[in-house]
């Protein structure tokens, strides 16, 4: 029997991450980016997980947008871009509205009608949430927003998976996680639930205890995958 509920991170899963400075770097205004865009994405997505587990580690947690500043903060500085606030301004609205993946509207419309319940699990406080999914009109499509601030701590955290049962009413075994940060599949699976990892840029899978039960390279795999649960 098919499971009944699927559970999403968002930012690299659903959202490119890569698109604010891709974005930027095609406005008048972002022409510093031009030849740096892509340095400042890995850069900027990079520092922002190191944060995340930074402040889960040492309990000094603030919510996503603050470390989404300083992460960028820090890259722009690394590439000697700290001295344009303009662009610093761009670079941060465009995160607020980043492009979904091609394939994320099909899937989410798919589970729908298959009567799955799809939901977001991510660090991002529920103000970023929301203008992701507006920004992108997947909002209707979705049946809960959840951030890590209801648990006050950063995945992979186990109060942070906990937050799905909370709000579903459901067992883990219950659940298909799917995230395409290797680190995040890794703790989802440890936790308990079925995971799939969206693994688009063809990494090795992570040493850790746990490994993802499935893997696929986008998200048009889930309805297959949901078959076999």
């Amino acid at each position: 029997m098919m499971t009944s509920t699927c559970i999403f991170d968002a930012y690299g899963t659903l959202f490119d991450v890569s698109g604010a400075a891709k974005q930027a770097a095609s406005t008048p205004e972002g022409q510093a980016l031009a030849d740096h865009w892509p340095a400042l994405s890995e850069r900027w997505r990079a520092k922002q997980l190191e944060y995340t587990w930074l402040r889960a580690i040492t309990g000094a947690h603030t919510d996503f947008w603050q470390v989404t500043q300083d992460s960028l903060d820090w890259s722009l500085e690394a590439l000697g871009l700290h001295e344009d606030q303009s662009l610093r301004a761009q670079l941060l609205d465009l995160y607020r509205a980043l492009p979904a993946y091609d394939e994320v509207p099909a899937t989410l419309r798919a589970l729908k009608a298959r009567g799955v319940r799809c939901a977001i699990l991510s660090n991002g406080d529920p103000e970023m949430l929301e203008d992701a999914v507006t920004s992108a009109g997947v909002a209707d499509l979705l049946d809960g927003l959840i951030s890590v601030e209801e648990a006050g701590v950063y995945k992979p955290d186990y109060a942070v998976y906990d937050l799905v049962g909370s709000t579903f009413d459901t067992s883990a075994d219950d659940v298909l996680f799917v995230s395409s940060n290797g680190w995040d599949a890794a703790g989802a699976a440890g936790y308990g639930f079925n995971t799939l990892w969206v693994n688009r840029a063809g990494l090795p899978v992570d040493r850790m205890p746990w490994r993802p039960r499935f893997v696929s390279k986008d998200l048009t795999a889930v309805t297959d995958v949901l078959e076999e649960i």
